[in-house]
């Protein structure tokens, strides 16, 4: 079976093999392993237009705004809309720089906050300004982070937004372009057992009903703040007056901690923070039903990890990143003027981006890193330059870093084509195999297609002995083919079929030599034997339209099952040998079931017939008697044959009756029909029913046809046989043969007077006939009166 399998699988699947080749090697996995995922490029070399130097800068939706040392702004819009510079400084003396810079999502809002002898000053602008406007309310306030409501925030306002500041406190504001200011200003937060400054700040939102959730994460230079709750941000706040806030403290200080959100689908899916231990990072999940029962990050933050920055430099000194931003599955982590990128998944650094050192700014050294989500593309900016760095097909090799970590689910999630999936699931494999798993290794195998042959795999299980293994991966690969593997399929179920009528026969031998009999038939409440039984014939049902019928039947018949044999005679609809064999067991029953089916053949009934009728009369006739599609005169052979067995005196003609039904109900014409009707009636005791189908004139009101359909002639010649006698003179009457009848009748001593009388009535005054008449009547008259009237 394995060498028949050979040729045909050898000739089926090298072509596909091949055409993979060129982008696969089996061993060393895709040849694309070591593709640069990000790349840098320069976008701005003078990005303060001769306005100082770079000491900010933020993006959104492919607008970039930078701040320099002397209180400008300097927005690029590379998609579509108006560059321009703005000087916040304006009418002011002494030095002036932008603190900090918070460009919204959408690239529409712009916060930034200016420092300067005269304290700090926050500044909005619009995309559509040329103006930028001072927020009253948050002068002296100094402005270190924004979150922004992503979810809400429209072209015309901001909605609630919150404010970090270096003060420790969070205050929740709203600005609409219209109005052009602030319009309120609340306290939301204060720290208090230690104030230190929020440095990074990040909000999501989710509907909750009618009700909004919101997702707040906080960070300072040591901790890591969460706040959960529904309702608005001032409700949400509210509630931490009375109970504990929840927060992560890491050892160590970040004078620049960061926090970041990953977005998916529109969606945060995972967070960030550059703290003084690591990057601390975990999933978000986000109006779970987790998050809605209590308080904490624990409600929405799973699978919590730390990146230790020892990872960084093995064998160098310790150096701490000076920014960071989040992609989907790594960081970019900026080290010494270089940034590492390092995958959060398995904590290795995959690569190195390097800067342009052509020209006199890089001098100054990078100074931050930012992002653009909306847009999906990072920044890194130095004094006087803005470099974009580019992600190309990110996660084309996570597959393999969640399969070294046996994470085959998420693996196969990441897999780019068939090859890939092969390498996952023959680590599957091979993992389940070597734990002697060798059922879940069977299924596994089954999914591979390219890497390890079919004979290789089932070489496997034969080697270790393990047959209802191999019949798994046999199924299993059965479920993977197409349907053009037309071939392949015909075998392999071929030879699954082989493997469970072995697996039978070996259950059947075990529980017999437990019993310590002859094999013959298992005990019924042997499950497995009738778990496997079940499962077989689920598997005929499932591949009767490719397994090989002739192979099928033969080796069905050389183990011996017989059911099974005609189960499956039955799926491939071989009427013929299954009502051959319910009438071999006796089951007359089932075969007429079997036979009253649409799709079968009535030709099966005639043929069957015989047999039928003599095994159970009763039921065989009613079926008869139901079906509408039956020829009365095919089956007089049947007829005929059960007529001709004794039977007792008390026992229903099964015969009589279907003819009698034929002639009455179905109004039969057929003269064969009615002849054997009349037959069976002359063999009766009982000549009164023979006399009522003779005087019947079944074919009366139908226009064309005779009163009668059975033969006269036929009929005499049975009466006279069967020495029907008033059947006899009956006849002889209706054909007009009266002296015949009259002659007849004088012969027999069992006439009675009504029928003389009818005779004589019949045959009329003036006949012949009245002297024997006569002559009778007054040999069987006791009182010698003669009974005929002139």
């Amino acid at each position: 079976m394995l060498d028949e399998w050979t040729l045909i699988h050898n000739g089926g699947q090298s072509h596909a093999a091949d055409d993979h080749a060129e982008s696969y090697d089996v061993s060393a996995g895709p040849r694309n392993i070591g593709n640069q995922i990000f790349s840098v490029d320069t976008l701005e070399r003078n990005a303060s237009k001769g306005h100082g130097i770079v000491t900010c800068m933020s993006a959104g939706n492919n607008a970039i705004v930078v701040g320099t040392n002397k209180g400008w702004l300097i927005r690029y819009d590379f998609g579509g809309g108006d560059s321009y510079e703005l000087d916040l400084s304006v009418s002011r003396t002494g030095d002036q720089h932008v603190h900090r810079v918070f460009v919204d999502p959408g690239g529409r809002h712009c916060l930034a906050v200016l420092l300067g002898t005269g304290g700090a000053e926050t500044y909005y602008t619009h995309a559509k300004w040329r103006k930028p406007r001072m927020l009253s309310k948050l002068k002296g306030l100094v402005i270190n982070a924004v979150a922004w409501n992503r979810q809400q925030i429209t072209e015309a306002s901001t909605r609630d937004i919150i404010l970090g500041t270096e003060g420790g406190q969070l205050y929740e504001t709203v600005i609409e372009e219209k109005d052009k200011k602030e319009k309120h200003l609340k306290l939301l937060f204060e720290l208090t057992e230690l104030r230190e400054p929020f440095a990074s700040l990040q909000m999501e939102t989710t509907g909750t009903g009618a009700a909004t959730r919101y997702y707040v994460m906080a960070v300072t230079t040591t901790r890591l703040y969460t706040f959960t709750g529904t309702g608005s941000l001032e409700a949400l706040f509210a509630a931490y007056s009375d109970r504990i806030v929840h927060f992560t403290e890491l050892p160590g200080e970040m004078p620049n901690s960061e926090i970041h959100f990953f977005y998916k689908q529109r969606r945060a899916a995972h967070f960030a923070w550059l703290s003084g231990a690591g990057i601390y990072y975990g999933n978000l999940y986000l109006g779970s039903s987790q998050s809605n029962s209590g308080h904490g990050d624990d409600n929405f933050v799973e699978n919590k990890a730390l990146f230790e920055y020892s990872k960084l430099e093995k064998e160098q000194e310790l150096t701490k990143p000076q920014s960071f931003v989040l992609s989907e599955f790594h960081f970019l982590l900026l080290c010494d003027n270089k940034v590492k990128v390092v995958n959060r998944v398995n904590q290795k650094v995959r690569e190195e981006l390097q800067f342009d050192h052509d020209f006199d700014s890089i001098s100054g050294g990078i100074l931050g890193l930012c992002s653009d989500a909306t847009a999906g593309v990072f920044y890194a900016y130095d004094e006087n330059s803005i470099f974009e760095i580019s992600v190309h097909d990110e996660g084309q090799d996570m597959w393999q870093v969640y399969l070294e970590l046996k994470e085959y689910a998420a693996a196969l999630e990441h897999c780019k084509n068939a090859l890939q999936r092969d390498q996952v699931y023959l680590a599957q494999a091979e993992s389940a195999f070597s734990t002697k798993d060798f059922m879940r290794a069977a299924s596994f195998y089954a999914k591979t297609n390219y890497i390890l042959s079919f004979e290789e795999i089932a070489l496997k299980f034969v080697a270790v002995g393990e047959q209802d293994a191999l019949r798994t991966f046999l199924l299993r690969k059965l479920d993977n083919l197409g349907r053009d593997d037309r071939s392949q399929i015909t075998m392999i179920s071929t030879w699954a079929t082989e493997l469970y009528l072995d697996k039978i026969n070996r259950l059947l031998l075990d529980d017999d030599k437990q019993a310590g009999v002859v094999p013959s038939s298992p005990d019924e409440n042997n499950t497995e034997y009738q778990n496997i039984l079940r499962e077989f014939r689920d598997f005929l049902s499932d591949c009767k339209d490719v397994v090989d019928e002739a192979t099928t039947v033969k080796l069905l018949g050389s183990y011996g099952r017989v059911d099974e044999l005609v189960f499956f005679a039955s799926l491939k609809e071989q009427h013929e040998t299954v009502i051959h064999h319910y009438i071999q067991q006796g089951e007359a029953r089932k075969a007429l079931e079997l036979l009253q089916k649409p799709n079968v053949s009535p030709e099966l009934q005639y043929k069957f017939a015989p047999d039928l009728i003599m095994l159970d009369p009763y039921e065989t006739v009613e079926a008869w008697m139901v079906a509408n599609n039956l020829n009365p005169r095919r089956l007089i052979p049947a007829l005929m044959r059960y007529s001709s067995e004794p039977r007792t005196k008390d026992e229903t003609h099964e015969a009589i009756k279907y003819l009698e039904f034929c002639v009455q109900r179905l109004q039969n014409e057929d003269s064969a029909v009615h002849n054997l009707l009349l037959s069976l009636y002359t063999k009766q005791g009982d000549e009164s029913a023979l006399l009522r189908f003779l005087q019947c004139k079944y074919g009366k009101g139908r226009h064309g046809r005779p009163d009668i359909f059975y033969d006269p002639k036929y009929a005499l010649r049975l009466c006279l046989k069967e020495e029907r006698m008033r059947a006899c003179v009956y006849i002889y009457s209706m054909m007009g043969m009266h002296e015949e009848a009259v002659a007849l009748a004088l012969q027999s001593w069992q006439w009675q007077r009504q029928t003389r009388l009818k005779m004589m009535k019949t045959c009329g005054r003036s006949s012949g006939l009245w002297l024997p008449s006569m002559l009778l009547s007054r040999r069987r008259g006791q009182n010698g009166r003669i009974f005929v009237r002139q």
